[in-house]
């Protein structure tokens, strides 16, 4: 019978919220949460996980090609959330680790939800009318005179589960005319959400705001950069509640400072932690949450009942739902 022990890595919220999930795991082997930085390399990673073969794992660390190279008693890596470009598909097949993650629809509406949130509070100059309110300078209100979002061209990029729900939120509720930039969707069903499908180029040189709902590949790393702000409208609004690594970050400081690009709401870096002296942070015209769009009670809970149900099959040899890496001899030993 194998023992197993199991690693929670660099996840704020696994656990600590419903204890209920950790409780369930402590059934199956030990329990031991591990914050790593998000930089470590991968022999120093599997060194430290040494004799543990369940993992729950956040967007960081990365487990490369090197830590799997000194990981192979690694049975699963179940994420903590939709994506998992911070794991080698290849050299967990070749070492036989199951990789599985969140279904996209459990975050879906809670990370559409703050992509607008953070948009509207960022038209609406709502954080810092907020401080100065609590610095008792009411009288200094009309200073924040804002946006509207209803009414407005708003550019979605992206039209998977976030980015069709964002569509929704935006076409439904505030009557804008969205238009979509989706290469792998057809046109029928970004229009069944109520967007327009365009290229990308319509897409800058139209849009009032810009909201970015894209998986990060390699084809669009730095997909939003001098050449894209170039193209945009004076005074555009940008969302960012996918991944920080789809800006050009060095550009979009620049579009801030020359007043091209009006405001940034964004809830991802391209490098997390963010710190206080990140460049973002030197304009008041930007709105920066850590990486909390999937942070509703409703969307943790499920986001961890998926990760314990994960390892809960995993240990009876069954292939959990929605594994992106699905072979592994283990699940076929006696």
């Amino acid at each position: 019978m194998t023992n197993y022990k199991i690693a929670i890595v660099n996840s704020s919220s696994f656990g600590k919220i419903f204890p209920k999930h950790i409780r369930r795991l402590e059934k199956i082997g030990g329990v031991t949460h591990f914050d790593v930085d998000s930089e470590i390399s991968g022999k120093e990673l599997a060194t430290l996980l040494t004799g543990y073969n369940l993992i729950v794992a956040s967007v960081t660390p990365y487990f490369t090609k090197e830590f799997f190279e000194h990981k192979d008693e690694l049975i699963l890596i179940t994420r903590h959330g939709i994506g998992y470009n911070n794991i080698d598909l290849e050299a967990a097949k070749k070492h036989q680790t199951i990789v599985s993650i969140i279904p996209a629809l459990v975050e879906r509406d809670a990370v559409a939800e703050n992509n607008v949130t953070n948009l509207l509070a960022l038209l609406r100059c709502t954080v810092e009318s907020n401080a100065k309110v609590r610095q008792d300078q009411w009288e200094k209100r009309a200073h924040f005179v804002g946006r509207a979002l209803f009414n407005k061209t708003v550019g979605v990029i992206g039209v998977g589960n976030t980015g069709s729900c964002v569509v929704e939120i935006l076409r439904n509720g505030f009557r804008c005319e969205v238009l979509a930039y989706d290469p792998y969707k057809s046109a029928l069903h970004i229009q069944s959400y109520g967007g327009k499908k365009v290229d990308l180029d319509e897409l800058l040189t139209r849009s009032d705001i810009i909201c970015l709902c894209a998986n990060l590949t390699e084809e669009n790393y730095h997909m939003i950069s001098t050449e894209e702000i170039a193209k945009m409208k004076e005074n555009v609004y940008l969302s960012n509640s996918a991944r920080g690594a789809l800006l050009d970050e060095q550009a979009i400081v620049s579009g801030l400072y020359t007043g091209k690009i009006a405001g940034l709401a964004t809830d991802v870096l391209e490098e997390e932690p963010g710190r206080k002296d990140h460049p973002y942070l030197a304009f008041e015209n930007v709105v920066m949450t850590p990486h909390t769009s999937a942070y509703t009670m409703e969307c943790l809970e499920q986001m961890g009942e998926k990760c314990v149900s994960d390892i809960e099959q995993i240990v009876q040899k069954k292939l959990p739902e929605r594994a992106v890496q699905a072979q592994s001899d283990f699940l076929v030993r006696s």
